[in-house]
């Protein structure tokens, strides 16, 4: 693509190494923003450039990326006075990597194209050893044509990039993905729990079932890598993240009808485990939970 200027927003946990990949891969001058200097400093010797500000940003960038913790952290990043929409342009690309509602996500877009500036929603999936490695995937809503322009650069960080429909289609298939996940990741603590007390190993149980049916990314990843060990770091994609995903899955599910009842037992023990104290712990540690039930 023809595009020179490149900005990103938000270098957190998934953010620093997806920026540090599109600047090593891409040959492109990198500007990029965020409230803490430790990631600038780190991305400074890949030659990332450090803003001062979003509205910097955006005033020197053509296609602008973000990497934000929740969809009302991108509302106001967007409608601030020193946002998107205040300082964009016509012309401008804006790439949403964060995971949002699909309400308000069609919502910012439809006041992007008021003012020419192209919108996609690219939520990303993975985790931040994907980011590290350049194979997360992403999926996007938005016009086919704007996709094919920026897929080289989203090509820098991701390996599987999927065009799902419209601007908030890439939300939709990200969202439930998650909801999916969480919902599977209950059923193995469940499994866990009641195997070790009806008197079989859980490591054998894991291995049995990964050569069944039951076999799974979560059973192999989640399961075996975070239940089975009782390895629950912080720093990962903590229950706090995960319930706030859960929760656009089930407005969603609201607005269109379903009852999603298995996503609610889901936020059920989301919930209790932040009563616990284990909010900021990766989301699997619900496992301690379901495995505290009443024998």
């Amino acid at each position: 693509m023809t595009t020179t200027r490149i900005g990103f927003i938000g270098v957190g946990v998934m953010g620093e190494p997806m920026c540090r990949n599109l600047v090593r891969k891409s040959g492109l001058p990198v500007l990029a923003y965020d409230p803490h200097p430790a990631p600038l400093e780190r991305l400074a010797s890949d030659g990332v450039r450090s803003a001062s500000s979003v509205a910097e940003v955006i005033q020197q960038s053509d296609v602008i990326l973000m990497s934000l913790p929740s969809g009302e952290i991108v509302e106001s990043i967007c409608r601030g006075v020193d946002g998107l929409i205040a300082h964009g342009r016509a012309g401008q690309i804006l790439i949403d990597l964060s995971t949002s509602a699909v309400d308000s996500t069609r919502a910012l877009a439809a006041d992007f194209a008021a003012q020419q500036i192209e919108f996609l929603d690219a939520p990303v999936a993975r985790t931040r050893a994907a980011a590290e490695a350049g194979t997360l995937a992403l999926m996007i809503g938005g016009e086919a044509a704007t996709v094919e322009r920026v897929r080289p650069l989203l090509a820098t960080f991701a390996s599987d990039i999927t065009h799902c429909g419209p601007v908030g289609c890439g939300q939709v298939v990200k969202i439930l993905n998650n909801m999916v996940l969480f919902e599977t990741v209950v059923a193995i603590s469940e499994a866990h729990a009641i195997g070790e007390r009806a008197g079989v190993d859980p490591a054998l149980l894991f291995d049995a079932l990964s050569k069944g049916s039951a076999d799974s990314f979560a059973l192999r990843s989640h399961g075996m890598k975070a239940v089975l060990p009782g390895e629950f770091p912080e720093r990962a994609f903590s229950v706090q993240y995960a319930r706030k995903d859960l929760g656009y899955a089930l407005k969603l599910a609201q607005q269109t009808g379903i009852d999603a009842r298995g996503a609610r037992v889901v936020d059920a023990w989301f919930e209790e485990a932040i009563a616990q104290g284990d909010g900021e712990l990766y989301h699997p540690v619900i496992s301690r939970q379901i495995g505290r039930t009443e024998q």
